[in-house]
């Protein structure tokens, strides 16, 4: 599905008295690998397009701007220029967090990655739903009673989320979610 250009927020609408599907954000640091990406691209984007428009925070700014700067000579410019683009990086991933309905998290690796778990946070405190997703089968909890770290996990499943440990359960974390929508902060 194609996304809002960069610094415009794609809305939902209503469409003869009804809701189109909800907007699900893509927080994940996997956007920042070859094999990542690939996961992303082939099984959890077209997993969360059968329940929602898709927002994967990596397309959202264009790989040319990024080289752009990375070709430039070390220095004061170079990093003006980096400085730059992560404001706007930031306030673009902002703006989509506040029009989804939805976010799902990939929260894979030894420790959550800290932009995912911003991003968490964040979506908590606007009071989305968050769905996270960790396929990794290492321990990463803070004890043997959570998934991941305790902050994150709570504020996952005060949302009136879930954690899944494989893409095969999404449908049935979605149909749980829709029906405890009522006891969510959304």
């Amino acid at each position: 599905m194609r996304q809002p250009p960069p610094g415009q927020v794609r809305r939902v609408t209503v469409v003869s008295g009804r809701k189109k599907k909800p907007t699900i954000y893509l927080a994940n640091p996997l956007g920042f690998s070859e094999a990542g990406r690939k996961f992303i691209d082939d099984a959890v984007v077209p997993a969360l397009g059968k329940h929602g428009q898709v927002v994967d925070p990596f397309k959202l700014i264009g790989p040319a701007r990024i080289r752009k700067i990375e070709a430039m000579a070390a220095g004061e410019r170079r990093l003006k220029a980096w400085r730059a683009l992560n404001a706007e990086i930031g306030k673009i991933n902002q703006d989509h967090i506040d029009c989804s309905d939805i976010v799902f998290a990939v929260l894979d690796g030894v420790d959550v990655d800290s932009g995912t778990a911003s991003e968490i946070g964040y979506a908590y405190a606007r009071e989305k739903l968050i769905i996270g997703y960790r396929g990794d089968f290492r321990l990463s909890a803070d004890n043997e009673g959570g998934v991941v770290n305790l902050q994150v996990e709570h504020f996952i499943r005060a949302s009136g989320g879930t954690i899944i440990r494989s893409l095969s359960e999404l449908d049935k974390a979605f149909r749980a979610t829709k029906r405890n929508s009522t006891n969510a902060r959304m």
